[in-house]
């Protein structure tokens, strides 16, 4: 399969799975609305997904494909599963231990990721008695993180990457049959993560069976093997997992600065987090089995094309969606959120946040572009080195803009911390010689800008002669300017050769060898 090919693999299904997560943010919306309750289940639900951004999804993966594929390489499906059988024990055993002690650290544990909540009563033990409910969804969708990693290394993504729609449907299912039997509607919501976590798990072992790659359970055993594996996930779970522990930092300053800041930063990343899951993590997904493949061989031109060709598929999705969070935010939250107990105050909020989002958008894409680089050739410390001066610039920031701007300052510091992020892994890899922009890529990226302004005049200018429809079809209203969008980027996008439809097509096209 080309690179393109898996992109669009990839893509295709993780944009699925993030409208389903869309429809499942609305239905919380209009069960928790945006307060004491919806905080309380967003901490409790960011909990989990912390440790299982940094240490499970984006570190295990960076460290454990290239290990994978190169046992596939050199001693076939046999060693690769006797590899991944260990791995999977050992993950078991060591997640199993984090479980049950941030299970007995509770409520403790929320005082670190939410200390202001202490200053509304029941507030922190609402998130820790949540947290209880949902923090063994870890273990399983780490899990998950594991067979996932098999099946993109054996090209399979399809599986993989479909999982999260079951997340969201077994969490819409929880928490409409259990709302009206919990003793609050984020319970209910709670034993949904719960439940998907399962889920997702019982899945992967039946695509694992499908694909000839069921793994037995086996002893833990710290072999040779293991402790590289180990090894390269401690300093690649900063590294991966930057973007996670930015969100975290901004929850644990938002439960500090206003009652339902947290509500409103989660509302925000989670439009924030369609065009990027659909892009960027794709991206990142397709890349690193690809760059490793490559360099093993030897082939650095073939490495350094895909590199190049990846930001520029990158650039040309997520710079337009950028631009169109930033110009339609307003109308886009009101028609998602504005029902039930989500008011029009609360789109006030989320909307300018959405917007200071999107501003670090492209970087973020582009990151998922330039990490595989460094992953592919065994190197996880420099990525933490450059996550760690991230994180320190959006703490800074964070303290810096949080009293003017809110919840909108610590967005605007995640944005800012991304480019840094960018800049540098850029920076380290031209440095090595591992990178450089082609003329290509030059040519397209300003291409790409032109298109993504003549965008944004159009949607800027339609949004005013639209408003006496959006007073009474707010949808259709959303509907047009977005099919607008779309039609005003295509056609800026050919006119300026931004992409044409013969290198969509080159770009999907299959592999000859």
């Amino acid at each position: 399969m080309s690179l393109g090919k898996a992109i669009f693999t990839i893509g295709g299904w993780t944009l699925l799975s993030r409208v389903a997560g869309l429809a499942r943010e609305m239905l919380v919306a209009d069960y928790l609305g945006a307060g004491m309750i919806s905080d309380a289940f967003m901490v409790a639900f960011r909990f989990p997904n912390l440790f299982r951004s940094l240490f499970a999804e984006g570190a295990f993966n960076a460290a454990f494909v290239p290990l994978f594929d190169a046992k596939l390489a050199s001693g076939g499906r046999a060693a690769a599963k006797s590899f991944a059988e260990q791995a999977y024990a050992v993950l078991a055993v060591m997640l199993l231990t984090v479980v049950v002690v941030m299970e007995l650290a509770m409520p403790w544990a929320i005082y670190g990721l939410a200390p202001g909540f202490d200053d509304i009563p029941g507030k922190i033990e609402l998130a820790a008695e949540l947290s209880r409910i949902t923090f063994p969804y870890l273990l399983f969708i780490s899990l998950v993180s594991l067979q996932s990693g098999v099946l993109n290394a054996l090209g399979r993504f399809a599986a993989a990457a479909g999982t999260p729609v079951l997340l969201s449907l077994t969490s819409m299912v929880l928490l409409v049959a259990l709302a009206p039997i919990s003793p609050t509607v984020a319970h209910a919501a709670a034993w949904g993560v719960f439940a998907s976590g399962v889920t997702q798990f019982l899945w992967l072992l039946f695509s694992m069976r499908r694909a000839g790659m069921s793994l037995a359970p086996v002893r833990p055993r710290l072999t040779g093997d293991v402790k590289q594996l180990l090894r390269k996930i401690v300093p690649g779970a900063l590294g991966a997992g930057v973007y996670q522990l930015n969100l975290v930092i901004n929850t644990v300053i938002a439960s500090s600065v206003a009652n339902g800041a947290v509500s409103y930063i989660n509302y925000a990343d989670r439009l924030n987090q369609l065009p990027l899951g659909v892009v960027g993590i794709a991206i990142g997904t397709a890349l690193l089995p690809t760059l490793t493949r490559q360099l093993r061989a030897g082939d650095l031109a073939a490495a350094s094309q895909s590199q190049n060709r990846a930001m520029e598929f990158g650039l040309f999705l997520a710079l337009p969606a950028a631009f169109a969070f930033a110009v339609l935010g307003h109308p886009i939250i009101a028609v998602l959120f504005e029902h039930g107990a989500f008011t029009p105050a609360n789109t006030d909020q989320v909307a300018p946040t959405l917007a200071a989002f999107a501003l670090g958008l492209p970087a973020y894409v582009l990151i998922k572009a330039l990490t595989p680089s460094f992953f592919a050739r065994h190197d996880t410390k420099t990525p933490v080195k450059v996550a760690m001066i991230a994180v320190l610039i959006n703490i800074l920031l964070n303290l810096v803009l949080m009293m003017p701007l809110k919840q909108v300052g610590m967005a605007l510091a995640t944005a800012i911390a991304a480019w840094v992020n960018l800049a540098l892994l850029g920076w380290h890899l031209r440095r090595l010689g591992h990178f450089s922009i082609d003329a290509r890529l030059k040519s397209r990226a300003w291409r790409i800008l032109l298109a993504c302004l003549a965008m944004s005049a159009v949607l800027w200018q339609a949004q005013g002669l639209l408003q006496p429809l959006w007073q009474q079809w707010r949808l259709v209203t959303l509907v047009l300017l977005v099919g607008l969008g779309l039609v005003s980027y295509g056609g800026a996008s050919l006119a300026t050769r931004a992409m044409t439809i013969a290198d969509l097509k080159m770009m999907v096209r299959r592999n000859p060898n």
